[in-house]
């Protein structure tokens, strides 16, 4: 099919403007587009993929090693071809990165708060500071030193995280509630434990790179290829902003919130693009065990649904 010249030209600038790592741009085609499919491929496929997107077959080849090595992914030599496929601690991985992505967030909330209290001494400094990566990876915020906050995190996800740091001896949880979430009190303890600032920046960032290309696909049809590379752009963007986004209840938030615009847009945008994305996986990737099988049925669940 004929590339589209105004599409690819938008393709290109939001590729120049974004200039994204290897093995970070690697790992979003992997979790988005290779992983629904069973995780399986032949590396000399992703190489053909990744060429639009400006690596080459070094770069590709690199990063792989790299992830292999990580126990992110297992290699399969048949002949003289390198076939890997995701290891299940892999598989666990990119759920865990990508889960946040196209699941919206729950709209009502009761203004419970889920609280962790960690007696940081008892822990040593690099033990305080990698509990402080790890609640920050898993959204909480630091109300106050060693106290962190959260609205919507399960009591049973959160003691098998507390368990994995190995510090469910040294912390405490329980819940509290927000008597009224409109107030200046609120907003202000809000923004204490979040960085809400810098992060709608980024959002407005990724809603002044992507609406191009959302008015654009809305008067021309991208072909496959273009598909791919604008998909893949949009939900590595998205991804490196959302894995920093708390997520909050609407009512904690601002009604002109940036984030909110910025979903629907990688929703809108997602939809579109998903047909002859697919299309052009399903062209190009090749498994160990032949074609690239169809997507598993949790992949038409992003996003609220994509049929």
């Amino acid at each position: 099919m004929t590339h589209n010249q105004r599409t690819g030209d938008i393709i290109t600038d939001i590729l120049q403007r974004a200039n994204p790592r290897a093995p970070s741009l690697i790992i979003s085609v992997l979790g988005d587009s290779i992983a629904p499919h069973g995780g399986s491929f032949w590396i000399g496929s992703l190489i053909d993929l990744m060429a639009p997107l400006g690596l080459n077959a070094r770069l590709v080849r690199t990063a792989i090693f790299r992830l292999a090595k990580e126990d992110w992914l297992a290699a399969t030599p048949v002949g003289r071809r390198s076939y890997y496929r995701l290891t299940p601690s892999g598989t666990r991985r990119f759920e865990a990165a990508f889960h946040r992505v196209y699941e919206e967030s729950p709209e009502a909330w009761d203004g419970t708060w889920v609280l962790v209290i960690v007696d940081s001494a008892s822990l040593g400094p690099e033990e305080r500071e990698r509990v402080r990566q790890e609640m920050a990876w898993m959204s909480f915020g630091m109300a106050a030193p060693y106290v962190f906050a959260h609205t919507a995190m399960r009591g049973s996800d959160l003691s098998v995280k507390l368990s994995e740091l190995g510090i469910s001896k040294h912390a405490v949880t329980m819940t509290a509630r927000l008597d009224n979430a409109n107030t200046d009190g609120a907003a202000n303890f809000v923004r204490r434990c979040w960085d809400l600032d810098t992060l709608g920046a980024s959002y407005r960032r990724f809603l002044g790179m992507f609406s191009p290309l959302w008015q654009a696909v809305q008067s021309e049809t991208p072909s496959p290829e273009q598909a791919f590379a604008a998909r893949t752009l949009l939900m590595h963007e998205f991804r490196r902003i959302t894995l920093r986004d708390p997520q909050l209840p609407a009512a904690l938030l601002s009604p002109e919130w940036e984030g909110s615009a910025a979903r629907k847009l990688a929703c809108d945008l997602y939809r579109v693009l998903s047909e002859p994305t697919e299309r052009h996986l399903k062209s190009c990737v090749e498994t160990a065990d032949g074609p690239l099988p169809d997507a598993l049925a949790a992949y038409f669940e992003r996003f609220g649904g994509l049929r």
